[in-house]
């Protein structure tokens, strides 16, 4: 069987090491020496002023939320992970789609002005598949009219973009470290700010609100993280080139092997760097991904959907409305298998299969 995922784990011994030092301090979680160290580690090692290590992905976008003081309609994108959207949701403000460009699958900059109203007061956009926003036209926009921006860098580890790091954009960016991602501490995320004063803002949330042992500056949340993550995130830290080199062979081994097939991969920002983090397909037609679905499946071969279905029309809190690009999109996009145990083997087994089915 061929997953579409698989989680990056080291050897167990350099874990083990790690842990063993948890033991002998008993200090487990609360911003121990691990996790700050591996704060500081991604800090350096991404070039950003100020970052902060969270629970996760989803209470990185809430705390940005929070931070930000936000209120009314925040623009975003219906082609997303649903946390972008119920973030949104959750933080008690009104989330409005705005349409995706149908090259990129991002936020598309030139519709957003047309979506703003006097009730907006941001702009969360994500980075999908790692692949940049247009960082450089939002930005204009939001200072136009005065709004604040965040990105939901979920995908986007590692990426440079006009020659930073794409975390460096924006008021508030997010990232997520779950299992699931090219660099992971398990379960974790983090949030980036090139603002001291909103960085420490950030951190009193974190942590309740403290503001000392025995006051309180801010609303807050647990958005702490364990040692036991940290460490699996330190440890997994080095380890980043070898990932990022073997899902990049991998990738051009499908782009490679895949010539001919009826499916197209989305338009790279030309200014970026690349991640590899996925290897989605935009499909000629949803009838025809729908058996290439089906015929992976009878070789135990797990594609996915992702991100499907739209936003915009699939969740039970929100009235459903329909967007003509974000509609047409999510019917036909799948990606692909790609992990760091995936074998060349297996990526031409995973092709020879797609390209045997007729459209």
């Amino acid at each position: 069987m061929i997953p579409v995922t698989k989680p990056f784990l080291p050897p167990k011994e350099e874990y083990n090491e790690l842990i063993s030092g948890i033991w002998k301090r008993g200090w487990l979680t609360n911003m121990g020496p691990l996790a700050n160290e591996l704060e500081a580690t991604l800090q350096k090692h991404l070039q950003v002023n100020h970052l902060l290590y969270v629970t996760n992905g989803t209470i990185a976008l809430q705390m940005a939320i929070k931070a930000l003081g936000l209120k009314g309609e925040i623009l975003t994108t219906p082609f997303s992970f649903i946390a972008t959207t119920s973030s949104i949701v959750w933080e008690n403000c009104t989330p409005v789609f705005v349409d995706i460009d149908e090259q990129s699958l991002n936020i598309d900059a030139a519709k957003i002005e047309a979506a703003i109203t006097e009730n907006t007061t941001a702009i969360l956009a994500t980075h999908v598949y790692g692949n940049p926003c247009d960082v450089i036209a939002i930005e204009k926009i939001a200072n136009k009219h005065n709004l604040k921006v965040i990105y939901d860098g979920a995908h986007a580890f590692g990426v440079k973009v006009h020659g930073k790091s794409i975390f460096e954009y924006g008021d508030i960016s997010t990232c997520s470290l779950h299992a699931t991602k090219l660099y992971h501490s398990i379960e974790g995320g983090f949030v980036v700010t090139n603002d001291k004063e909103l960085s420490q803002k950030l951190a009193k949330i974190r942590n309740f609100g403290f503001d000392g042992p025995e006051s309180f500056a801010e609303l807050g949340i647990n958005g702490k993280n364990s040692e036991y993550h940290a460490a699996m995130g330190l440890v997994n830290y080095k380890h980043i080139e070898a990932i990022h080199n073997k899902r990049k062979k991998l990738t051009e081994a499908y782009l490679t092997n895949l010539q001919g097939l009826a499916a197209v991969t989305p338009i790279w920002h030309s200014e970026a760097s690349k991640n590899y983090a996925y290897f989605p397909l935009v499909f000629e037609t949803e009838e025809f991904m729908l058996k290439c679905i089906d015929v992976l499946k009878e070789n135990e071969i797990f594609a996915r959907r992702y991100f499907y279905p739209s936003l915009a029309n699939s969740l039970p809190y929100l009235d459903p409305i329909s967007l003509k690009v974000t509609d047409a999109i999510a019917k036909r996009v799948l990606c692909l298998p790609l992990y760091f145990k995936l074998s060349n083997k297996e990526v031409n087994v995973i092709c020879e299969v797609l390209l045997s089915i007729k459209n």
